[in-house]
């Protein structure tokens, strides 16, 4: 380029972006290389040897814990996951899209007759509150199952050594000599607590704020708005997707970096080897899931739409 040429419009803040983007990769690098080499020299250490041996990194579980991962858990797994990943790129479109393409109205019709016009939705909003709908569905009938069949006990801390040895597991993953892995009879500590903390505390949390900030939340009501504000229930819910979207990221490397065969035939396959009818079953649903996230797009969720409601411009 001529030192005579004017750099084109945005040129400038462009390439500070990408050089800012650059400087924090090589930070992030930089500090997972100081944890792995402070974790590889404290585990030298002798009080640390001990404490390691003291707790492995997972808690025994209570007497009639199941043992295996039932088939019905494989499709919840893959609907959850399915779900979950529409609801994160909705949401990150109703969060970024400035002038909506479309917009929906409830048909005021039927059950759904009241008094008080139906409000008007963006297209990408009325997507991410069906998704969300869809997802909540399946979590109760997760619930349920989880509870009626003693899956529970595999994921609810039972005994407070599940903290240090969360804790044990935390040092063997950072050193990168990883815990033992046999999920098929006991997740461990680390995995339950994370397990735990995603169906009993980040869902209901995206729940409840998603529900203060949809238009199902009933509107005239000054003191309950006063007790649960709108930018409260927004400052919470963004956290959580990004809590989300962390999680679904380390599951998945951990899941491919810990003996993949394996681990995708318990969580697809409900078997406890190293064949490949997992892999495959894997392999289908992010094919499926993948079509979904180009499908969701206007041209295409229109017609959908439409079936609930009227869709216009």
């Amino acid at each position: 380029m001529s030192l005579l040429t004017k750099p084109k419009p945005g040129a400038t803040g462009e390439r500070a972006k990408w050089v800012g983007l650059a400087k924090l990769m090589v930070l992030a690098v930089l500090a997972l290389a100081a944890i792995v080499l402070l974790a590889k020299w404290a585990r030298g250490l002798e009080p640390v040897q001990e404490f390691l041996l003291a707790y492995p990194g997972h808690s025994e579980l209570p007497e009639g814990a199941p043992v295996g991962l039932p088939a019905w858990l494989g499709w919840q797994h893959f609907l959850n996951a399915f779900f979950l990943l529409l609801i994160i790129r909705s949401g990150w479109l109703v969060r970024t899209t400035a002038r909506p393409k479309a917009y929906w109205t409830r048909k005021n019709s039927g059950l759904f007759k009241t008094k008080q016009k139906p409000s008007k939705i963006s297209l990408e909003l009325w997507f991410h509150l069906s998704l969300d709908v869809l997802w909540l569905l399946n979590g109760l009938v997760f619930m349920v199952l989880l509870f009626a069949t003693g899956g529970w006990m595999r994921i609810v801390p039972t005994s407070w050594d599940i903290f240090p040895n969360a804790l044990s597991a935390s040092l063997q993953y950072a050193s990168l000599n990883w815990p033992i892995e046999h999920g098929w009879v006991n997740y461990n500590a680390l995995q339950a607590l994370a397990y735990f903390t995603i169906v009993f505390i980040a869902a209901p949390l995206a729940a409840i704020t998603g529900v203060r900030m949809s238009p199902a939340w009933p509107k005239g009501h000054a003191a309950l708005d006063k007790f649960y504000p709108m930018e409260l229930a927004r400052k919470v819910h963004f956290p959580v997707m990004l809590f989300f979207t962390g999680f679904v990221i380390m599951h998945v490397a951990l899941v491919l970096c810990t003996g993949a065969l394996r681990n995708l035939n318990h969580m697809f396959a409900a078997r406890d080897d190293a064949g490949w009818l997992g892999f495959g079953i894997f392999a289908v649903s992010v094919a499926v899931m993948v079509a979904a996230w180009f499908l969701a797009k206007p041209v295409f969720l229109r017609s959908i739409a439409g079936l609930m409601g009227k869709v216009s411009k």
